[in-house]
């Protein structure tokens, strides 16, 4: 695990479930697997504490828990599911799109408290749902339960694991694993939100059996790019290749990144060597058409952050600079995984700045709310115009000011967060297939 994922799942760990989760949790990410009593010794927590901390970080799917062969039980935290908190929005706001106001609540609901049976979601939907609206309207439980079996039909949602009946077979030995106290037959959750797959995706032929392993040549709208070819000679089925439509995105944001920070012109060089795999020096400035002093320049840049990387091959055994060929090239995974790890430095610093504004202007954010309750409260008993006037009043113009700009601010770091995981997902998606691809090799 490295420093910027351990430094991320601290960050979302103590902004979303507090400073003790966020202890424990980090705790458990640098240190791998442990049983309680270590861990409450570790980080100086009282055993209480601890526990809680583990419930908590289990019913929200960040941590697991398993037998070690000696006998005691051992927790561990997995970290690319937290890392996942970053796309809650983005989730959010996909289930409001398909299925409205109470399909995202529902997900909403279940993403707050990681697990929660379908009557508690519903009658908490359904209650929210009825305060909005208004006094002749009524909301039914039907109407928000059919949305439920909707987005667990659509795997929006999906039931938790059943508890293993050997456990409370008559005649077993009690497990020494805890267990926690509900039923969690009836339980659902939100699923791990990222792309699994080895590569392919195939669709059957027409009579339902599966084509051929062959593939022929790429056709359709997807020619030029490879994500689409038949299977087989007769043309059955189709094959989608996934890790390849991966890669291209991943290319694509590779070559965003290194225009947005060197500039077109090393973009254009960066291009040339992503298409030739290996070119010399004076090759790169004959085909990129840039002066040979700008050309070094840029690629000595390039080759300083590692965005690319030069080769040697010697003609003889003595490696004489003289009789030794320097080759650039550019090695699309190593500078993939590069970025991803940049892209968590930045969504630490986000993080960081987030809390400071809000740190910072905390009084006049705890006045605000304190003025809008009572706002609220004197519009329920039918106040007058005036006396909200005069409520609004106590604000003063600078102070609306300081929080126009401070909403402003927040906004804005919002934004950027959730645009930096749209880079993190299509890195980590490639990167997960890449190595899944070198794992179990495609069947041809």
């Amino acid at each position: 695990m490295t420093h910027f994922e351990t430094q991320i799942c601290s960050c979302l760990l103590q902004a979303h479930y507090g400073e003790i989760v966020a202890k424990v949790g980090t705790h458990l990410i640098r240190t791998g697997c442990q049983p309680l009593r270590l861990i409450a010794n570790d980080t100086e927590t009282p055993i209480d504490q601890v526990k809680k901390a583990l419930c908590v970080l289990i019913h929200h799917n960040f941590a697991s828990y398993h037998v070690h062969k000696r006998g005691f039980v051992e927790y561990e935290v997995h970290c690319a599911h937290i890392i996942r908190i970053l796309r809650y929005p983005r989730y959010i706001y996909s289930a409001k799109t398909l299925y409205g106001d109470t399909g995202e609540l529902i997900v909403e609901e279940l993403l707050q408290n990681g697990k929660m049976t379908m009557s508690a979601v519903v009658k908490k939907v359904a209650d929210r749902l009825r305060e909005t609206m208004e006094d002749n309207k009524t909301r039914e439980h039907s109407e928000t339960s059919n949305t439920f079996v909707r987005l667990v039909q659509t795997h929006f949602l999906q039931k938790c694991g059943l508890v293993s009946e050997s456990v409370t077979a008559e005649g077993s030995q009690p497990s020494r694993a805890p267990t926690l106290i509900t039923d969690e037959k009836e339980m659902y959750t939100v699923p791990n939100l990222s792309v699994v797959a080895q590569g392919k995706r195939r669709r059957m032929s027409e009579d339902g059996t599966e084509p051929k392993s062959k593939r022929s040549k790429p056709e359709h709208s997807d020619q030029e790019m490879e994500f689409v070819g038949k299977s087989g000679d007769s043309g059955g089925g189709i094959i989608t290749d996934l890790h390849r439509a991966l890669a291209s995105l991943a290319r694509a944001t590779v070559e965003s990144v290194v225009q947005e920070r060197f500039g077109s012109r090393s973009a254009r060089i960066f291009r040339l060597l992503l298409r030739k795999r290996h070119l010399e020096q004076k090759q790169v400035e004959d085909f990129a058409m840039i002066p040979a002093k700008e050309a070094k320049e840029m690629m000595y840049r390039m080759l300083s952050e590692n965005y690319i990387s030069l080769q040697e091959i010697p003609k003889t055994p003595d490696h004489a600079p003289s009789r030794t060929f320097y080759l650039y090239t550019v090695n699309l995974l190593p500078t993939a995984r590069m970025i991803l790890q940049r892209c968590y430095k930045t969504v630490v610093n986000l993080i960081n700045r987030r809390e400071y504004e809000t740190r910072e202007n905390k009084r006049l954010l705890e006045k605000s709310q304190r003025i809008e309750a009572i706002m609220a409260s004197m519009q329920a008993t039918g106040a007058e115009e005036q006396q909200l006037q005069e409520i609004e009043e106590m604000i003063t113009a600078p102070e609306q000011q300081q929080l126009e700009t401070l909403k402003h601010n927040v906004n804005m770091l919002d934004s950027s967060e959730n645009q930096v995981d749209e880079t993190i997902f299509i890195l980590e998606s490639y990167i997960n297939t890449t190595r899944i691809e070198k794992e179990v090799p495609s069947k041809r």
